[in-house]
């Protein structure tokens, strides 16, 4: 492979032991970047994204056949990785790993502190196995001796913890999440940057590392100017809902069609005349209840009547362009159908298609990419997420040399396998019920022709 083709991971192995969503994302992104990444999982432990409900929906909404292999949101967080299957909790399995790990870069786990220390699996331990490991820890609190330490905890969870809940939400309003699974998102970035900075160092010293990431502290960097308001000045952050400290109006504003909506923010006088201008009211420049910028806030409310009253008659798009050809912030708020058709996200390419397997029953699927593009380096997803224990030969009989007596030894006992040995999926409710319940906002029969033809004959193949 030529110099300009070389993807920059290439070489590098990553042990991917974690589960649900931030580190399986950063395995998924760490391949797109070339690495080979070996997602392990116990069979009578396998990842909960495989199980559908909260973690995702089934091709066609259908359970059958292996349907552990089958889920939306583990085939996005898996793609392109390695899969092998390996009961941490038989000592024997914990060898294995530890081979693994002797040829291999980077481990990645999500347990509490305790469970990799109880197996002799924590960083200390590893490093006796391969001195220049590099080794990704993504707890809720951190390892240490915090108070909460050894709390599990999840992403949903920790938006309340770490304060942004508190300033998430409307005036007068209860604390709100900040859409789904937000920390999650914050700590996957994290951790690839925190991975490039590790291989970075390794390979101009030789030493390998422990990354101790804690989504807690994660999360609290993203408020962190609410907690240097309150050092600094005591002031406590408010829920203001798409309101601005001192730009206003600002928000977001009904358009034409049901449940369509258009943003706009005003941050000087310029851009209000222009507002008022567009919406054919010249009058209101002059209304002392919105001269001057503090003028505006204080009579928000009103403004926001008379600006939904006139942004309901426009297209979103349309108010967008508009807008902003008057040099006022505007975009439209699009939804996930409008985001997989949107013009802009398939010039730059970031939707990919992904082919499974014939045999897998999944067809041609279009997956998000990345939101980054390599001048030198063509990036891409690699390959559709693996079967569940796909690799179990290569990876144990091929790359360890474990015998074919001693692996068929490890089938039977279920320290390997192919098949989760418990749990079952979720079924998804009919479409119909969904919606009703309001956990669907609504849904196109036509959606996978749409989004086929939208994609120039490249879309969702069943």
């Amino acid at each position: 492979m030529s110099e300009m083709k070389r993807l920059p991971l290439e070489g590098i192995r990553v042990l991917d032991s974690s589960y649900i969503f931030s580190l399986p994302y950063t395995g998924a992104l760490l391949a797109d970047m070339g690495a080979e990444v070996i997602k392990v999982e116990g069979p009578g432990r396998t990842d909960p994204t495989r199980f559908g409900g909260l973690f995702g929906s089934f091709p066609e909404n259908e359970v059958s056949g292996d349907w552990w292999d089958r889920c939306s949101t583990y085939n996005l967080l898996n793609r392109g990785k390695f899969s092998l299957t390996l009961d941490l909790t038989d000592a024997g399995a914990r060898d294995l790993f530890r081979e693994m790990v002797s040829i291999s870069d980077v481990v990645m786990e999500n347990y509490t502190p305790r469970v990799m220390r109880d197996w002799g699996l924590d960083y200390r331990s590893l490093r006796k196995v391969r001195p220049d490991i590099i080794m990704v820890s993504n707890t809720g609190y951190g390892h240490g001796e915090g108070p909460y330490s050894g709390y599990p905890a999840q992403a949903t969870t920790l938006e309340a913890t770490h304060g942004l809940c508190w300033i998430t939400g409307y005036p007068g309003g209860p604390p709100s999440r900040a859409g789904s699974s937000y920390v999650d998102f914050l700590s996957t970035w994290t951790a690839l940057f925190a991975i490039g900075a590790a291989l970075r160092h390794r390979s101009r010293t030789g030493q390998g590392q422990w990354i101790d990431l804690a989504m807690y502290q994660i999360g609290a960097m993203a408020i962190s100017e609410y907690i240097l308001d309150y050092t600094v000045n005591g002031r406590l952050g408010q829920r203001m809902g798409n309101r601005h400290t001192f730009r206003a109006p600002q928000g977001c504003y009904r358009s034409a069609g049901e449940d369509e909506w258009v943003t706009l923010s005003v941050g000087s006088d310029e851009q209000w005349q222009s507002l008022c201008e567009l919406m054919g009211q010249p009058g209101l420049i002059q209304d002392p209840r919105f001269d001057g910028a503090l003028s505006r806030f204080q009579n928000h409310d009103e403004l926001d009547s008379i600006l939904n009253q006139w942004t309901e008659r426009y297209d979103k798009y349309q108010l967008m362009e508009t807008l902003q050809s008057a040099g006022i912030p505007s975009g439209p708020v699009l939804n996930n159908k409008d985001t997989h058709l949107d013009p802009h996200l398939r010039a730059r390419e970031f939707l990919e298609n992904v082919t499974f397997p014939e045999e897998r029953g999944i067809g041609t699927r279009p997956f998000i990419g990345r939101p980054y593009k390599f001048s030198k380096s063509p990036l891409e997803i690699k390959g559709p997420a693996p079967a569940l224990g796909q690799h179990n030969e290569r990876v144990l009989m091929e790359l360890l040399g474990v015998s074919e007596e001693k692996y068929l030894v490890l089938e039977q006992q279920a320290i390997t396998g192919n098949a989760p040995v418990t749990g079952e999926p979720v079924f998804p409710a009919p479409i119909g019920r969904q919606i009703e319940e309001g956990r669907l906002g609504g849904w196109d029969p036509d959606y996978a022709e749409v989004l086929k033809d939208c994609l120039g004959g490249r879309g969702v193949d069943r």
